[in-house]
């Protein structure tokens, strides 16, 4: 079946506007094509697709930012310590989860020591 690429492009921002939505293979969904032509159609990198991503990305940013909002005027303890968590300093989260462990080396670089084998069967007497 052919589409008209144009006007599966405008049902797609419009979904996206409509229905706050986050990913492409949710707009796929509202569309009346399928994900191969939509990948097809609108390549990774053209002037559509970053269109959409960028659409697609107003959306996450607005709905974190009423996510946090809520949170924020929460009264709830559980919800305010899940605000915290997400704003945390590195210091402040490592407090927090006391089961929190570091496996970096701080900066540090890794002192290697020399695998060093010694084979008891060799005559070594030279």
């Amino acid at each position: 079946m052919a589409y008209d690429k144009n006007k599966i492009y405008e049902q797609a921002k419009e979904q996206i506007k409509k229905n706050n939505l986050f990913f492409i293979e949710d707009i796929v969904a509202f569309l009346p094509c399928g994900r191969s032509w939509f990948y097809d159609n609108f390549k990774d990198g053209s002037d559509e697709m970053d269109t959409i991503k960028e659409m697609l990305d107003e959306n996450k940013v607005k709905t974190k930012s009423s996510i946090r909002a809520k949170l924020w005027k929460s009264n709830k303890a559980s919800e305010l310590l899940a605000l915290y968590r997400l704003i945390a300093t590195t210091e402040e989260h490592q407090k927090l989860n006391q089961s929190y462990v570091d496996h970096s080396t701080k900066g540090e670089s890794l002192n290697k020591r020399p695998i060093i084998i010694f084979n008891d069967n060799e005559d070594n007497s030279e």
